[in-house]
C-alpha cells in the first residue's frame, strides 16, 4: 500500500485490526484482501482501495452492539438495522471506524466497506470487488461457492447478483428474519437486469 487513502501503513493498520478481531475473522480479512487485490487486477480497479477496504471490511464485526449504539447516528445506522444484529450494521459501523479511527476520506473504500453486507442501490467497482472477495475467499467452503467464484471470474456483477439471491435464500431456508433494506438491494438490482 502507498498511503493513498490513509496514513496508517499496512503494518500498523493491521496490528490494529488484529486487536479489534477474532483469530479466525483476521485470517479471513487477509484472505479477503489477497481476493480482492486479484479481482481488482483482473477488471482493473483501484488496487490500493480495494486493498484497504478489504483490510477494514470486519473492523466493526466482533465489537459489542454496546459500542456500536454510542456511533449509531455518526455510522448512519438505523435503529432497524441494530435489530437484526452485527450480520447486517458491522459494515456501516466499519466504515465509520475507517474514517474516524484510520482518516479514509475516499468515499469508494467507505462505501466498500458500508455495502460489503448486504450489497447497495448502486455499487462501485470497487465496492462490488470487496462484496464478492468477502464472499468467495479461499477459506469459504459452502454450497454454490464454486459457482460463485465462476461467475466473478467470468461477469462481477452476475456475481454480485448470486450472491444477494445466495444469501436471501440462506436467510429464508433457515427462517431467518431479513433485512428490509437487503430485499431494497435485490430489487434494485432485477430492476437493472430488466432495463
Amino acid at each position: 500500500m502507498t498511503n493513498m487513502y490513509t496514513k496508517w501503513d499496512r503494518a500498523a493498520l493491521l496490528e490494529e485490526v488484529s486487536l479489534r478481531v477474532k483469530k479466525a475473522r483476521f485470517a479471513h480479512i487477509l484472505r479477503v484482501e489477497a481476493k480482492a487485490i486479484e479481482l481488482a487486477h483482473k477488471y482493473a480497479g483501484d488496487v490500493e482501495a480495494c486493498q484497504l477496504a478489504a483490510l477494514l471490511h470486519d473492523y466493526a464485526k466482533d465489537m459489542p452492539r454496546s459500542e456500536v449504539v454510542k456511533i449509531q447516528q455518526a455510522a448512519h445506522i438505523d435503529a432497524e438495522m441494530l435489530a437484526f444484529g452485527s450480520q447486517i450494521w458491522h459494515g456501516p459501523a466499519g466504515a465509520y471506524y475507517a474514517k474516524e479511527t484510520f482518516g479514509v476520506t475516499n468515499q469508494e473504500v467507505l462505501d466498500a466497506i458500508y455495502q460489503h453486507t448486504i450489497g447497495g442501490e448502486q455499487m462501485s467497482l470497487v465496492s462490488k470487488i470487496v462484496f464478492i472477495a468477502d464472499y468467495i475467499e479461499n477459506g469459504r467452503d459452502f454450497p454454490g461457492v464454486s459457482e460463485a467464484r465462476e461467475l466473478a471470474n467470468q461477469d462481477l456483477d452476475a456475481a454480485v447478483i448470486y450472491k444477494i439471491k445466495q444469501t436471501l435464500k440462506h436467510l429464508v431456508d433457515r427462517e431467518e428474519r431479513i433485512y428490509p433494506g437487503t430485499l431494497t438491494v435485490y430489487n434494485q438490482w432485477m430492476q437493472k437486469m430488466e432495463d
